[in-house]
């Protein structure tokens, strides 16, 4: 398979390399500066007033203790706040609007439409003051029924509808018959909770008007979208609005959308006449924030003796709020992993009087892929058969569903690989028969899958006539080092030290970069970089052979090598400065411009043609205590094939994350809703639990590194697929430790005693 992804530069210099963030002294020495971080003259500070309702009606709201607080210097209501546009509706052939967190017009309307929503806005001197006098605002409300609890209205759920982002559901044959007829099969129920994110850096807004033109500093990973959104909602043209995200404190898809904090600071700002910033609390990111959605999957498998798949069922339900929210696919993966002649896949929504949920880290397939993954070990067990047989046995050539070809698979040498690093081989098959003192052993292996999709982007390059590259795309920086790759895959296209790029990210005046998600960001602006860095290397020869004793006079680029800072054949050419200097030019500019018109027939093309993902292999060992059912995961090996490796330190760090936050899903981080009021009862990192350097150990992942040749410079991604599989392999461990099943998210103390 050949494609013009396939080719890439001859001499190769830093693509793949352990190259060190460029970002990474500005982190480490406190000179990067995030949302929260930048003064201005007259900065005034920002509080939100939340509802105490799930829904209802605010019938009065008492603000004159508030505005008595000296330094206060408004109190925003829905009574006197300058009103917003209305959220635009969502569409997909505008991909802006997807960046809407809710549709609530906030301050704008006396309804109230969960618990947590903002109702108020003290604005004052000090951050101090604007907490205090937002604790003596006192709205009362008229209460309405309201639906908040998943468990009682699972039953109401509706099937959801197909987009051209995700199925809603998929038949190939008569599954059900098939498993009726399995003479080998399970039937299993999972749930798994809802999610909250707790990036380091909670979400903030720093807001400045100047007439109608406004600079909004952001933590985000869609500026672009974002200041298409912000024009919308106040009324002003998109060019008047400039969104800088240089930095970004972690994010995990809680900061793709456009949540209230952001539009409030925008209406305090201009409401007010003031730069406002509003930083939100930890608790204030779970009341006004989207999380995870909770849900409730069903896995049927049946299989012949031999292990051959002959039926696979797997059908969810998860939530939406009345006010947004996106549906998850979380049956993904089972349409593309196991080679089943019948398969009936569903997908369920119900909707509740609850803060809109949103994407989180591989949203849909970290939990889709944990009941799966749990039901194919069942099976194995039921079957007396090597978790690994079973999976190997039932590897498709083709994608099941579809037919199609897969662009790149490499789960056999990934299981190979991971079996070997990790001593699978070691393993008794019994459960319960590897013990340690009073600790239970137990080894439990899963598959990882994410698909992989572009975005458009637009990209600038600019080389001077001292040898500086300047690559400019509104990318964004996570912590990922996004900007780093972008730089790695200019010096090598230019031929160039990595030293002398410089990359210009994160701001919304730099030409439209793709958002962060969907592990898409890396590849869509390498293919822009790309694009640019060819465009303007003939540029570069164009000039070269004008001159008549230029000795690349007569070359086409194709026969040319960029290296040593210039454009050589063989042993003969020329460096960039020397031609630049012989043309009286200081610089040359190549730009690209993304096509949303080109991305959608790309997107239709490939979506007909192959079936893209990135995959990988998750092996874990658990230790249980037999006494107390504490879980401790003692080693961790994961194996992914990603595609070409741009990064390897980097991409280490991301596929570690993602398997870090995995078992934080699996062992501990639950969202806790009061199931009356609709309230979130452990808004805090003291109450909703994530991993700790105690909880996780030294974790090996190992990258195949070949090529996709579909992809730019053969990437696939990495930011999502190291999470998917993660509880799973946990689930299937302390299976293998215990000999108990654990069906249901996160795997306390209580499930195994």
């Amino acid at each position: 398979m050949t494609t013009k992804y396939a080719e890439t530069t001859a001499h190769e210099k830093y693509v793949g390399r352990r190259v060190d963030r460029l970002d990474g002294r500005a982190k480490t020495t406190g000179e990067a500066r995030y949302a929260a971080e930048y003064s201005y003259p007259g900065l005034a500070y920002a509080a939100l007033v939340h509802a105490t309702i799930p829904r209802g009606r605010i019938t009065a709201i008492d603000t004159a203790a508030a505005r008595a607080v000296p330094g206060v210097i408004a109190v925003l209501t829905h009574e006197n706040a300058p009103a917003m546009k209305p959220a635009p509706k969502v569409s997909m052939m505008d991909l802006s609007t997807l960046v809407i967190g809710t549709s609530v017009n906030y301050l704008a309307t006396d309804e109230v439409h969960w618990n947590g929503q903002p109702v108020a806005v003290v604005v004052a001197e000090t951050p101090e003051t604007a907490r205090h006098a937002a604790s003596l605002v006192r709205p009362a409300y008229q209460e309405l029924p309201a639906a908040v609890d998943f468990a009682a209205e699972e039953p109401n759920a509706i099937p959801q509808k197909s987009s051209a982002l995700q199925s809603g559901g998929a038949d190939k044959g008569d599954a059900r018959a098939a498993l009726a007829a399995a003479p080998v099969s399970v039937d299993l129920r999972f749930t798994t909770p809802p999610h909250h994110h707790n990036a380091i850096e909670p979400h903030a807004t720093t807001a400045v008007w100047d007439g109608d033109r406004l600079t909004v500093h952001e933590g985000s990973q869609a500026i672009t979208w974002m200041r298409k959104h912000l024009a919308a909602r106040f009324g002003v043209p998109e060019q008047g609005i400039r969104l800088l995200s240089p930095y970004v404190g972690g994010a995990f898809g809680g900061k793709t959308m456009v949540w209230a904090g952001t539009l409030l600071a925008v209406l305090a700002a201009r409401a007010t006449g003031r730069p406002v910033r509003l930083a939100l609390t930890r608790a204030g990111v779970y009341h006004t924030v989207g999380g995870r959605t909770p849900s409730t999957q069903r896995v049927a498998l049946g299989a012949d003796p031999d292990g051959k798949l002959t039926a696979l069922i797997h059908t969810s339900v998860a939530r939406l709020g009345r006010i947004g929210g996106m549906p998850e696919q979380i049956t993904s993966a089972s349409r593309h992993l196991y080679d089943v002649p019948d398969i009936h896949l569903r997908q369920n929504i119900v909707q509740l009087d609850l803060l809109a949920n949103t994407a989180m880290r591989a949203p849909g397939e970290s939990i889709g892929t944990f009941a799966l993954e749990s039901a194919v070990d069942e099976l194995a067990c039921e079957l007396g058969m090597d978790p690994i047989e079973l999976r190997m046995r039932n590897e498709p050539a083709r994608d099941p569903m579809s037919g199609k070809r897969f662009a790149h698979r490499m789960l056999r040498e990934a299981y190979a690989l991971g079996a070997e690093r990790f001593g699978w081989h070691e393993r008794d098959p019994r459960p319960g028969s590897m013990r340690d003192g009073r600790w239970l052993v137990g080894m439990g292996v899963a598959t990882a899958y994410h698909p992989a999709f572009q975005l458009p982007a637009s990209v600038t390059v600019r080389l001077g006539a001292d040898g500086g590259v300047v690559v400019r795309c509104g990318l964004h920086e996570m912590g990922m080092g996004a900007a780093t790759a972008q730089a790695q895959i200019a010096a090598d296209e230019l031929g160039v030290p990595l030293e002398s790029v410089r990359v210009e990210y994160g701001d919304s005046d730099l030409p439209p970069g793709p958002a962060a998600g969907g592990s898409a960001q890396t590849a869509s602006a390498a293919a822009g970089v790309l694009a640019a860095c060819r465009k303007l290397k003939q540029s570069v020869l164009t000039l070269a052979r004008r001159a008549p004793e230029s000795p690349l006079r007569g070359r086409r680029l194709d026969d040319l090598q960029a290296r040593d800072g210039g454009l050589y054949h063989g042993g003969s050419g020329e460096t960039y400065a020397a031609i630049l200097a012989r043309a009286g030019r200081d610089h040359v500019e190549a730009a690209i411009k993304g096509s949303m018109v080109k991305f959608l027939a790309k997107m239709l093309r490939d979506q007909r043609r192959w079936v893209k993902a990135a995959s990988g292999a998750q092996f874990c060992e658990v230790r249980v205590d037999r006494d107390t059912g504490e879980v401790r995961v003692s080693r961790w090996v994961g194996v992914f094939d990603v595609g070409r490796v741009i990064n390897a330190k980097t991409v280490d760090s991301q596929l570690r994350g993602g398997i870090v936050m995995g078992i934080g899903m699996a062992l501990s981080e639950e969202t806790l809703v009061d199931h009356r009021t609709g309230r979130i009862m452990n808004p805090s990192l003291a109450e909703y639990h994530v991993p700790v350097h105690a909880d996780i150990p030294r974790i090996d992942v190992h990258c195949l590194d070949d090529p996709d040749p579909t992809m730019p410079l053969g990437l696939i991604g990495v930011g999502e697929v190291g999470i998917t599989g993660v509880a799973a392999a946990v689930a299937n461990a302390v299976r293998h430790a215990t000999g108990k099943r654990v069906l249901d998210l996160p795997i306390t103390l209580d499930k195994l005693l």
